[in-house]
């Protein structure tokens, strides 16, 4: 049984989530503060958490932030009403792996959730393979899929399981543009209408850890009027 941690202070939306997702199969623990999701966290694990923004205490972009300072790399979903473009993109610079505004359908919150469980699952057989291939080598860089650790200008980056299957996506596509409807659909799993300013925002984040000058990308370079295109090697 997947264990879903759903952080969030009003109780009756709460517990309405846990009732769906429980009729779901899963199991569901509720934290109604950051605090107590840190407390939990550290307990026991989980495989999907449910993060609210407006918290009592530290708000959810800090919970954000010190999970994945403590090393809990959790599939995580921030659940919020705070939905400008600027707040998307503190929740993905936090470490989120996706974004729903409320208000939300619990059909989608749902599909969220499966395309966060399928993504961990599919970089979890990497690693089991008989045949690993799970390490790509590119530009003096590296991307350990299995481990979910970029290697670059000689640090170790932790990476978040929607990093890890972005940059997955682009690598399998090297040198093709794709296109932001694609990485939608296929990376993040959503097929209704959705705001593309989401991709942009991640990209920059991305960039981040890939370019030597992220301002001048090299390897996720930008296809005007498309979307992007991953070069492994850069031209000098």
């Amino acid at each position: 049984m997947n264990r879903i941690l759903i952080v969030e202070d009003e109780q009756h939306l709460a517990e309405g989530l846990r009732f769906n997702l429980e009729a779901e199969g899963y199991g569901v623990e509720i934290a109604d503060t950051g605090e107590a999701a840190l407390h939990r966290l550290a307990g026991a694990p989980f495989d999907v958490v449910v993060l609210d923004v407006m918290l009592p205490g530290i708000d959810g972009f800090t919970v954000m932030t010190e999970m994945r300072r403590a090393g809990h790399y959790v599939p995580t979903l921030m659940l919020t009403a705070r939905n400008r473009p600027e707040d998307v993109l503190r929740g993905f610079a936090s470490g989120a792996d996706d974004y729903l505004p409320k208000p939300f359908d619990l059909s989608i919150l749902i599909a969220r959730i499966q395309g966060l469980l399928r993504r961990r699952d599919w970089l979890r057989s990497l690693a089991s393979a008989p045949t690993p291939s799970q390490t790509f080598h590119f530009a003096g860089k590296s991307v350990d899929f299995g481990a979910l650790e970029l290697h670059a200008r000689g640090e170790s980056i932790p990476l978040t399981l929607m990093e890890a299957n972005v940059l997955r996506y682009f690598i399998e596509r090297e040198g093709q543009a794709v296109s932001r409807k694609a990485l939608l659909e296929d990376v993040w799993g959503l097929h209704e209408d959705t705001d593309t300013r989401a991709i942009d925002n991640f990209i920059v984040r991305l960039r981040r850890y890939l370019e030597d000058n992220p301002s001048n990308p090299r390897h996720v370079v930008t296809v005007r009027g498309v979307g992007y295109r991953f070069v492994a090697e850069p031209p000098s």
